[in-house]
């Protein structure tokens, strides 16, 4: 069994018992996805799953035979980074940087559901095919992510910088 991480196939490990983050940090040396609470709490450890946001601590490797795994290491090409990294950047939307991977992996996750017309709590209509993108919705659905220094400002604003227009 194998599974595609950041464009590698890769051998899923023997014991069946194995987290897709461990996998991902002990066994690949991955180390941009975060260990932070272990339960889901937190959103530290989401990368992205067939492009669906995922929390890799909750998430056993054997789960993801046959699927393609993007960690926040995958996200640049040939050394330039995505948008999303280099809109943190610019907004400092980080302060120590520990949740930034999952933050980044999580909003690009989140743009996806959007584009599918995914609700979340503060969508008015349910049956809309379209979600509107705005600051609240933003927030809305990034509040898994969780970020102690408090830098979810420059985080909100660098989400809004580079997914507004592709949101619409």
């Amino acid at each position: 069994m194998t599974m595609t991480v950041n464009g590698n196939t890769v051998s899923i490990p023997n014991d069946p018992r194995v987290s897709l983050l461990d996998f991902l940090r002990e066994h690949l040396h991955l180390s941009g996805t975060k260990k932070g609470c272990n339960q889901g709490a937190c959103g530290a450890c989401t990368v992205l799953v067939d492009g669906q946001r995922v929390l890799s601590c909750l998430t056993l490797a054997v789960q993801c035979s046959e699927r393609d795994i993007t960690t926040i290491e995958g996200l640049s090409s040939d050394g330039v980074l995505h948008p999303l990294q280099q809109a943190f950047i610019e907004h400092d939307g980080f302060q120590c940087g520990y949740c930034t991977p999952g933050q980044i992996c999580s909003a690009i996750g989140m743009l996806e559901e959007m584009r599918r017309g995914v609700p979340s709590q503060l969508t008015g209509d349910l049956c809309a095919e379209v979600v509107a993108f705005d600051r609240d919705e933003v927030r809305e659905r990034m509040s898994g992510n969780l970020c102690r220094c408090g830098a979810h400002n420059g985080i909100v604003d660098a989400i809004e910088d580079v997914f507004r227009e592709a949101a619409e």
